[in-house]
């Protein structure tokens, strides 16, 4: 490239995707997007069989802030023509291939996407940014960094890590070449409950013995109830960044089950499995469900892993032999190694992460005018929606006003119904106040 790019994203997931689909629908805009991978795949690792996606589709890359975007998911269900058809299947949750499907049209047909493109390095020149690409050299004045999240291997299970002993995100490639007759599943949120699921349903593992172990008190469920659901807005979000880190660090430690908790769905799936298991089949598979356990160590023993773990409920250690562990452990930030050359000039938090204002821009030392945008990767600045799907098109939409210094997308919203800050219940009261005074002075 021998011109400059206004904008230039590193990595296409949904939120890069998102952004895209936004920018796509803005005059004189000119932004590219690279990614290493061939195509836009979304956890293919996770694609196991009934999997639900636990957030309503209209929450899409676009609908939110845009609308008549023509990269809708009901854009998508038209343009395959099965709109009707998915009406009436009345899901009550969707398909989660059905969305990875929608996110893989989408990335087929934007024209700002560049795959099998791996940024290899990112230098500024004091006017823009340079970005390596093989043998090639693109020039942006602004960056947008989505690389996503990778997965959480705990320090204890590092040594252990091996073909029988893997992260929950090869799932779907690897579930069903495990051998021995022991599996235990680590971790009590969506993916660990899914991945028991699927092992306790399918014919492949029958007879064996599947432990599902869980550092909670008990399998709990995703709270997603109405007034849980409202710190999944934009009004919820722009309260929270405006509070002092310790606060928002106490807060996030509360709110584990509005984000990671299993779907009920999967768990009354589970529950009517062992039932099945336990009173209805002639199968002797074994399902031992072990809540409350904090897992201290996993080693490898030949071919075999032993477990040490705490009871948090009777405070006693407890250990288990398997033949294979399946680590439903989360998912960790990490800066990319392309950004090497700009980390002296960039801004962290003591954890490590990206200091992020209001619009998701990290502070830097270089121009203002000179950009970087940082998305999924303000857990700790923006709350427990940044990871999530919820918000990536007011967030897109946010970042595009940002870059373009104007209010290219409405934003605007009412006060929520929720007071959270001190701030907005004294302006509700000041309304009110007024509202009162009009209605008085209307009856005289």
């Amino acid at each position: 490239m021998t011109h400059t790019l206004d904008l230039a994203g590193i990595g296409i997931g949904p939120f890069n995707l998102s952004l895209a689909a936004h920018l796509d629908a803005v005059e004189g805009v000119e932004a590219r997007f690279f990614d290493r991978a061939t195509r836009l795949e979304w956890h293919p690792g996770m694609m196991l069989p009934g999997v639900e996606l636990q957030t309503s589709f209209l929450k899409d890359l676009v609908t939110a802030t845009h609308p008549t975007s023509p990269w809708s998911f009901m854009s998508y269900l038209v343009a395959q023509k099965r709109f009707y058809e998915f009406l009436n299947a009345d899901f009550s949750a969707i398909p989660r291939p059905e969305f990875a499907r929608y996110l893989g049209w989408v990335g087929e047909n934007l024209s700002s996407l560049r795959f099998a493109s791996a940024v290899d390095r990112i230098d500024f020149d004091g006017t823009n940014f340079r970005l390596r690409i093989g043998r090639e050299q693109v020039n942006a004045r602004n960056l947008a960094i989505a690389v996503g999240l990778v997965p959480n291997i705990p320090a204890w299970a590092r040594a252990a890590a091996s073909d029988q002993c893997f992260h929950n995100a090869q799932a779907a490639n690897r579930l069903d070449r495990l051998s021995g007759q022991r599996v235990a599943v680590i971790g009590g949120g969506q993916s660990g409950a899914e991945v028991l699921l699927h092992l306790i349903s399918s014919d492949r593992f029958a007879g064996r013995e599947i432990e599902w172990i869980s550092m909670r008190p008990n399998f709990l469920p995703l709270d997603d109830s109405p007034f849980t659901d409202e710190l999944f807005t934009p009004g919820y979000v722009e309260s929270f960044h405006r509070l002092p880190q310790g606060r928002r660090e106490t807060i996030l430690e509360q709110q584990l089950l509005a984000g990671d908790g299993a779907s009920t769905s999967t768990l009354k799936a589970i529950y009517r499995q062992l039932y099945t298991l336990r009173h209805l089949s002639e199968e002797t598979t074994a399902v031992n469900m072990t809540p409350h356990r904090e897992v201290l160590n996993v080693t490898r023993e030949g071919s075999e892993y032993r477990l040490i773990m705490r009871n948090g409920f009777d405070g006693a250690i407890e250990t288990r032999t398997v033949d294979a562990v399946v680590l439903a452990t989360g998912y960790a930030f990490a800066i990319p190694d392309c950004m090497a050359p700009l980390m002296n000039r960039i801004a962290l938090d003591e954890r490590g992460h990206y200091r992020l204002n209001a619009s998701f821009e990290v502070e830097w030392d270089g121009p203002d005018d000179r950009r970087i945008y940082a998305l999924n990767a303000g857990r700790l600045s923006h709350g427990i929606a940044e990871p999530q799907l919820s918000l990536m098109a007011w967030r897109s939409a946010k970042i595009v006003n940002s870059l373009l210094g104007r209010a290219q997308f409405d934003l605007d919203l009412p006060d929520p119904p929720v007071a959270w800050s001190s701030r907005h219940t004294i302006q509700s009261l000041h309304h009110l106040g007024a509202n009162a005074r009009m209605t008085e002075s209307g009856a005289r």
